[in-house]
């Protein structure tokens, strides 16, 4: 065997990067980021969704629901943020409840400040 051979076969190959099923390009998430500013990668297990933040409407119809029933609102909630991804994270109980814990950093917008001049 020649050198150059032993040498090729004793370096490892250059790791592959995983592809998660619903992944979407890069030029998607660009676009979508163009479109909603913030544009969010959920990992579920070995299932991926993208997500935007919510508007007020949504917002609005979380609260309603909220307060009977939680899990109906986290299903409206992460209906009306999706952008794509992997369908079976909202039909699929064990990806939906992987996905529930982080929907609510969606609504964090943050805080404005006021000052009296």
């Amino acid at each position: 065997m020649k050198s150059e051979e032993r040498k090729n076969q004793e370096q490892p190959s250059e790791v592959q990067e995983i592809k998660l099923s619903g992944q979407v390009s890069a030029e998607q998430i660009a676009m979508w980021k163009n479109m909603y500013r913030d544009v969010y990668e959920v990992i579920a297990t070995d299932k991926v969704c993208y997500l935007k933040r919510p508007d007020r409407k949504t917002l609005k119809a979380v609260d309603a629901i909220g307060e009977t029933d939680g899990d109906k609102a986290n299903e409206i909630l992460l209906a009306n943020c999706w952008l794509g991804g992997d369908e079976e994270i909202k039909t699929n109980d064990i990806y939906f409840l992987e996905v529930v814990p982080v929907l609510e950093r969606l609504v964090d917008y943050g805080r404005a400040e006021i000052k009296k001049l």
